[in-house]
């Protein structure tokens, strides 16, 4: 019986530090696993962005940005658009803001502490939105999903990403995007992960 409550006290360590790592990123672990993040994540993050075909003009949200490699690429394509993100980890903003400190300079991205539940845009904003290995930590799932739909603009296209290490299921989430309001829900696998898209 003790070494049952051991091995669970264990695991509960080690889930707490891999919360602050990867979770909702605080401290040296959370710089520690921004790192580790903006290493391991890139090449998906591409093969995300390309599925949502984001246009030079384009208005991008992204939602957990985590150490900003997203806004980075993002940053990179559009050149006369906007890219905003948001991210409950003040670690990960502040080193978002570090890798994307020109494009914030001339005003093409704006980074902002916060959370998915209450974003600070206006509604129909954005023609594109994404999250990846994001969502799987937001409080209310259907209430981030449906405050993405409010700040996107109709016709608007979403993909929400997901490695194959994220612990997320890819089951039940084309669902969970139709009853937030989307439609066109679909998934789109690679060796790497998955990535459920979908239209307002």
């Amino acid at each position: 019986m003790q070494n049952n409550q051991q091995q669970h006290q264990h695991l509960s360590i080690v889930d707490s530090l891999l919360m602050q790592m990867f979770g909702r990123p605080k401290g040296i672990l959370g710089r520690l696993g921004g790192f580790i993040l903006a290493h391991t994540k890139r090449d998906f993050t591409e093969w995300a962005i390309n599925l949502l075909e984001v246009q030079p003009d384009d208005k991008v949200l992204e939602v957990g940005f985590g150490p900003g490699v997203g806004i980075e690429i993002l940053a990179a394509t559009v050149s006369r658009g906007y890219i905003a993100g948001v991210d409950y980890s003040k670690e990960m903003v502040k080193q978002a803001r570090v890798r994307n400190a020109k494009a914030i300079e001339t005003g093409v991205v704006e980074l902002e502490y916060g959370s998915v539940e209450k974003l600070p845009f206006a509604d129909d904003t954005f023609d594109k939105a994404l999250a990846i290995n994001s969502m799987q930590v937001w409080p209310d799932v259907m209430v981030g999903l449906r405050e993405i739909w409010r700040v996107m603009k109709g016709g608007g296209k979403i993909a929400l990403g997901f490695t194959s290490h994220s612990g997320q299921s890819s089951t039940g989430l084309t669902e969970m995007l139709t009853t937030a309001g989307f439609t066109e829900a679909h998934l789109v696998e690679t060796d790497q992960g998955f990535c459920a898209l979908a239209t307002k």
